[in-house]
């Protein structure tokens, strides 16, 4: 059997990882990776040591079904990198690179001493047709490659220019690595981010490590920053499982929000606990003072409540599961609180959230919330919102939007479409319309609108490998 896998990223090394300890004893895997962050993807390349994992040790493990996979691998070293409020090692990004590096290559050596030939081509995939029984990739340089089964794991996509200043003087339409977009920012200047998200944080809290001493303004519709992680408490959910929400078309004939409520009240309810307290909680993001909800919830980072512990934990692992079976009437509801919902199963870790608190305790932090437009003036950036703003120097921080095709495989999924190998799903992404093409990672169709985390992206990862390895039938 001959496999090609189109990308290099995390995607590809869960997915190659479960075929080393899965795989038959012969074939071949071939990978194609134009970029020089050949394992680690755009996310976990080389950059400043401020740009940290956002997520605990227990949720980052490549290796779908073994949680201790990555924290086995950074043993000693995750000392040094304790966040003390949260109990566990948080590495720079680039450190958790050199594991997905190091896991990929295991996983390559131990499929080659089975007998395997495994190579990596460098060069992009952009287009792939059907050959003969086969399919055939070529290449941007014009090769062609056969292969039996084709897994796309091509990543995410870019931020979205939503106020249109590409190539305006001082714009950072990119903002990673921050090594190299930060370092030509004046220490003085009045910076903009463009958005309160998770890549927002990174900006802001890097900006600070290189000892910016300007003004910064965090600006978007909302102004909502996302929750803080709480210290990890184990809880086995009882109600909130794949095997409770399977049985609710039994029960109530269909899946619905209702019933995912009722399942998460039960949940509650067994540890003393109000699920309408914590709705009351969530609803209020949207109008509570971002600062004020910041400073409540890191003073709340050992509360010992399980509510958002197991919304964060469920979003991740039965979520995509019972969004598939969601009623589409209730996955316009969930679309529609989509900031919120974001905000809570991608908390940023409390490191991040204190050192946020002081710069806006200190006066050289604000949130701008009402963002109606930017624009580039003769004397810089003037922001339209409530609360007018000005700025040296524009950073994008936006978020790609769920299911992004990323510019760089434009092609490629252009050709998987127009050969029939692949469709375009109304809500974004892609969905296989052969069984010898699997896409993994958030270019995947019909899935819940959070993005994909490493436990995601895993569970597809060996989901990808059990069915390329399935017998023909």
């Amino acid at each position: 059997m001959d496999i090609a896998i189109i990308g290099g990223g995390a995607a590809a090394v869960g997915l190659l990882d479960t075929l080393a300890t899965t795989g038959r004893a012969h074939g071949s895997v071939t990978v194609f990776e134009p970029s020089p962050g050949l394992w680690r993807g755009r996310p976990y390349g080389p950059d400043l040591d401020s740009v940290l994992v956002n997520a605990p040790p227990a949720i980052m493990s490549i290796r779908h079904g073994d949680a201790g996979h990555y924290a086995a691998w950074l043993g000693a070293r995750g000392d040094a990198h304790l966040d003390e409020r949260l109990g566990q090692p948080l590495v720079p990004r680039a450190v958790y690179g050199e594991y997905l590096e190091h896991t990929a290559e295991k996983a390559a050596a131990e499929l080659r001493e089975r007998g395997w030939r495994v190579e990596v081509v460098a060069a992009p995939v952009v287009g792939v047709a059907r050959s003969g029984g086969r399919l055939v990739l070529r290449t941007g340089g014009g090769d062609e490659h056969a292969a039996d089964q084709v897994a796309l794991c091509v990543g995410g996509g870019h931020p979205h220019d939503h106020y249109g200043l590409e190539g305006a003087p001082g714009f950072v339409g990119d903002p990673y690595p921050l090594a190299r977009t930060l370092e030509g920012v004046p220490p003085e200047s009045d910076v903009v981010v463009i958005g309160t998200g998770l890549t927002a944080v990174d900006v802001v809290v890097s900006l600070a490590a290189r000892g910016h001493t300007g003004r910064i303004g965090m600006v978007s519709r909302t102004g909502m920053l996302p929750h803080v992680w709480q210290r990890p408490e184990f809880h086995q959910p009882r109600h909130v499982t794949a095997e409770r929400v399977r049985a609710l078309p039994d029960l109530q004939g269909e899946v619905t929000l209702a019933g995912l409520a009722g399942l998460l009240r039960a949940e509650l309810a067994d540890a003393g606990e109000d699920l309408d307290a914590l709705l009351a909680d969530l609803r209020a993001a949207r109008t509570e003072d971002p600062v004020r909800r910041l400073r409540r919830q890191i003073a709340e980072i050992d509360a010992p409540g399980i509510g958002r512990r197991v919304l964060q934990q469920t979003s991740h692992t039965v979520g995509p599961f019972a969004w598939r079976l969601l009623a589409d009437r209730d996955r316009d509801r969930l679309r529609a609180e989509f900031r919120t919902a974001t905000s809570l199963a991608s908390p940023m870790v409390p490191v991040n959230a204190v050192r946020l608190l002081e710069l806006f305790d200190s006066g050289r932090l604000r949130v701008v919330r009402g963002v109606t437009g930017i624009e580039r003036g003769a004397g810089g950036f003037r922001v339209d919102a409530d609360g007018a703003q000005t700025a040296d120097l524009v950073i994008n921080a936006v978020n790609p939007p769920p299911h992004a095709v990323p510019r760089a495989a434009a092609s490629l999924v252009a050709s998987l479409a127009a050969e029939g190998l692949a469709a375009f799903h109304p809500a974004g992404g892609v969905v296989p319309a052969d069984p010898r093409l699997h896409v993994v990672g958030d270019l995947a169709g019909d899935g819940p609108f959070i993005t994909s985390g490493i436990p995601g992206v895993a569970a597809q990862g060996a989901m990808a490998s059990r069915a390329i390895l399935a017998p023909v039938r």
